[in-house]
């Protein structure tokens, strides 16, 4: 997936690949991509290029941050996404398997660009092509009206979200609270990249297409928040299949959720749910249970509300 972050950050984070992960890693030039044939990509139209190019690039990201989080490194952590470093992608080795698909992965890349160029393919559009639009579970100005409750006991608040935009590798909400206003930006399998400050985010937990037993890990964190407002997530869905909210039909996918959030010296157990639309990666319902306050929230589509005027 192709991100926008200043050119600072992909330098720092590029160094810190390169040395951090020394220990696990081999010099770059000695693991090369595995050549693919940009004819098999000829008769493709250039959106199926653009398609599969974000493709590539979400998933070596995805095997860069597992590779990183093991090692316990969390270099790529500190980021939600960035623009892919392959050399220094290249050299987080990691395990044979890893190593592989990495190699795999720029090989493809390569060979997806070089048949881009061939075509003359222009630059590919920020926005989401027409077609998946069309099957989007939500339309521009729609709005996801929330109800958010700290505990069963306590009195629930309005959390809403308005589409804003549908670009081809993120959507773009407008915020609106009683504790906070502004931009919440979300990647189609529905990982939050950008909320207002003192928002709960969940980062690389969840992956496009949701399939019944499948495990996902990731982070869940305060927006603007310190390190002790950060945990390690875990889940597996346990449950596939459709759900009614509001009149509206989802695809949903139902997640067990467990980790671990940092208390001092010690940690603290987090247990809960979350169920997502497979379609868009909209939250339908989060329940989140721990003795740490940060990670203790009930959150449930109620229902949507037509675009203004």
């Amino acid at each position: 997936m192709r991100y926008s972050v200043p050119s600072t950050v992909v330098a720092l984070l590029a160094l810190a690949l390169a040395t951090a992960l020394g220990g696990c890693a081999t010099r770059s030039k000695d693991v090369l991509p595995a050549p693919a044939n940009p004819a098999d990509f000829a008769m493709w139209p250039c959106s199926r290029i653009d398609d599969e190019l974000d493709t590539v690039q979400q998933r070596a990201a995805d095997v860069a941050y597992a590779v990183d989080a093991r090692a316990g490194n969390n270099i790529l952590a500190m980021s939600v996404g960035v623009t892919l470093f392959w050399p220094a992608v290249l050299a987080m080795r990691g395990d044979g398997p890893e190593a592989l698909e990495l190699a795999r992965l720029k090989g493809r890349d390569d060979a997806l660009r070089a048949a881009a160029s061939s075509k003359n393919c222009p630059p590919a559009s920020s926005l989401l092509a027409a077609d998946r639009a069309a099957v989007f579970p939500l339309a521009l100005g729609e709005r996801l009206v929330y109800e958010d409750r700290i505990s069963a006991r306590q009195p629930a608040t309005e959390w809403t979200l308005e589409l804003a935009a549908l670009r081809r590798t993120e959507i773009e909400f407008r915020l609106r609270s009683a504790a906070a206003t502004g931009a919440w930006q979300q990647d189609l399998a529905g990982n939050v990249l950008a909320a207002p400050s003192g928002q709960l985010m969940w980062l690389r937990l969840l992956q496009p297409n949701l399939s019944l037993g499948q495990v996902l890990t990731g982070d869940m964190l305060i927006a603007g928040g310190s390190g002790d407002e950060r945990a390690r997530i875990r889940g597996q869905v346990v449950a596939v299949g459709p759900q009614i909210v509001g009149g509206r039909r989802f695809d949903a996918a139902v997640i067990e959720l467990f980790g671990d959030a940092p208390r001092g010296s010690s940690f603290t157990p987090i247990s809960g749910a979350m169920v997502v639309d497979r379609v868009g990666g909209l939250l339908l319902r989060l329940d989140l249970r721990s003795s740490h306050s940060t990670f203790v929230l009930q959150r449930r589509l109620l229902r949507l509300d037509a675009a203004p005027g």
